[in-house]
């Protein structure tokens, strides 16, 4: 009887450990769950269905309410890993997901390539606020490129000018130019990067520190390539 009363204990056991284990899934909407254990292949990443997020990996859950979580390292990558939950909301279309992130504003999008009760395929696809700041970055290396664009070799032959635009008010710093360039082109071109910030900022919701940019004194010529000098 001992014996017996044993191997009911552990059967019990072994039952309620399944049942916890298991992973409930909703036919009408497959998006719903754990999605974990991904796997990249150039531009597509694949996930498995799983019954919860793990402790030390990346993993993403969808929920019924329009929230996710996702449990990740962050952007560092460097070892030893530490992984945290993001929190945030999202919209799905059958074929494109919407993610939107409460600790930070940021959108991405994920465009699905396929979804099953057991796997997730999706492709990273750039989001309207993702594109308007790689045009952003178009117009900043123009500006670079074009700041850039001499030698240094006298300090007489250059100068600076406050570019861009913090969240919080005031340029975003400060960059160097040659006299001997376009002035009035290069000048007119960082009041457009400066103006099309503004307006990314605002329409996007950036946060930035509210930390003042002190101008800097003067700009020597280092080895060919101009310091702003503090």
């Amino acid at each position: 009887m001992y014996f017996k009363n044993i191997i009911i204990v552990i059967l019990v056991m072994s039952l309620s450990s399944c049942e916890s284990n298991k992973t409930n899934i909703d036919t009408d909407h497959l998006l719903l769950g754990n999605w974990i254990e991904p796997i990249y292949d150039g531009e597509t990443t694949t996930f498995t269905r799983g019954s919860a997020l793990p402790d030390k990996g990346y993993g993403i859950s969808f929920k019924q309410n329009g929230d996710f979580t996702e449990r990740s390292s962050g952007w560092c990558g460097t070892p030893p890993l530490v992984f945290s939950d993001y929190e945030g909301s999202y919209t799905f279309d059958q074929t494109l997901i919407k993610l939107d992130t409460y600790l930070y504003t940021n959108n991405f999008q994920w465009r699905i390539i396929e979804l099953s009760a057991t796997k997730l395929v999706v492709k990273r696809e750039l989001s309207e606020q993702e594109k308007e700041h790689r045009a952003l970055m178009d117009l900043y290396n123009e500006l670079y490129e074009l700041a850039f664009s001499e030698t240094c070799s006298d300090n007489s032959d250059w100068s600076f000018t406050a570019f861009g635009s913090k969240a919080c008010g005031g340029p975003q710093g400060y960059i160097p130019y040659s006299k001997n360039i376009d002035i009035v082109s290069f000048l007119q071109k960082v009041e457009t990067y400066s103006t099309a910030e503004k307006a990314f900022n605002k329409k996007w919701g950036i946060a930035s520190d509210c930390a003042i940019v002190n101008p800097p004194t003067s700009v020597e010529c280092q080895n060919g390539y101009p310091v702003l000098i503090y």
